[in-house]
């Protein structure tokens, strides 16, 4: 019997050009195991709710360094739900301001990685929110 592998999606949301960490953690994820696809830079949230639909995953992976993850964020989770995606766990990496994490979680997201975040963190992580 095999395990399933976890399929990740990882995202570039807006307008953000820099991808440099958002490769670092897909190549970390894939080392781990994972099944990861990229999408790519300057995705549209329909863009990447689409995608997660699509391809079944498990996880999105936002990276944000923008400065407009919530507008991006709340608008990724609203798509994922009304695709019936409910079990989709969300994950936002970037510059995301101390003052905003409360209400990312409370939005649903399950975990949010600043600037120099481990990636054996983000791995855990994952993987707790993905057992069962």
């Amino acid at each position: 019997m095999t395990d399933k592998k976890i399929r990740v999606l990882v995202a570039k949301p807006g307008l953000d050009g820099h991808d440099r960490g958002a490769k670092v953690v897909a190549r970390a994820l894939r080392d781990a195991g994972m099944e990861v696809i990229y999408t790519g830079l300057r995705q549209t949230p329909e863009m990447i709710a689409e995608a997660a639909l699509q391809e079944d995953v498990d996880v999105v992976g936002l990276s944000i360094l923008s400065g407009a993850h919530m507008a991006l964020t709340p608008r990724v989770m609203e798509l994922l739900k009304s695709n019936g995606q409910t079990n989709v766990k969300v994950f936002i990496g970037g510059i995301i301001p101390d003052e905003d994490l409360s209400r990312l979680k409370e939005m649903g997201v399950t975990g949010v990685y600043g600037p120099g975040a481990s990636t054996e963190d983000i791995i855990r992580d994952i993987k707790i929110a993905t057992a069962g």
